[in-house]
């Protein structure tokens, strides 16, 4: 049996200092949980297959979506958004954020898009 543990999101956050670069929290079946510090905006991508939900800890943050999409969501601590497979999306930290993400455990940060932000394999926190 797996050790059980609690996490205090507050610790796991100090634990790292790079913003754009998700850390695995933890696996659930096959999603995870990831811990992401976001500065400034990201870049346009959707995910082909994954849906992902950002849950803001810290901060605020603008989920950016096409019109056709509703438009911008604007989320502050405690608030969440599930962005569906598909959704051309670009999430903008203003000015910086802490956030979870529960996501498929094959979901790529960068999804449909590769580029120097691209993070194959997360680190473990």
């Amino acid at each position: 049996m797996p050790e059980l543990k609690k996490v205090n999101l507050t610790k796991a956050f100090a634990a790292f200092s790079e913003t754009w670069s998700p850390r695995i929290g933890g696996d659930i079946n096959d999603f995870q949980i990831k811990l992401v510090k976001l500065e400034g905006a990201f870049h346009w991508h959707h995910h082909d297959e994954e849906d992902e939900l950002f849950l803001v800890v810290k901060g605020t943050l603008r989920m950016k979506l096409r019109e056709e999409n509703g438009g911008d969501i604007i989320l502050g601590p405690g608030e969440y958004i599930i962005v569906p497979h598909g959704v051309e999306h670009c999430p903008t930290a203003e000015p910086t954020c802490e956030v979870l993400l529960l996501e498929r455990n094959t979901t790529l940060n960068t999804g449909n898009v590769e580029n120097e932000r691209t993070i194959r394999q997360p680190a473990r926190l």
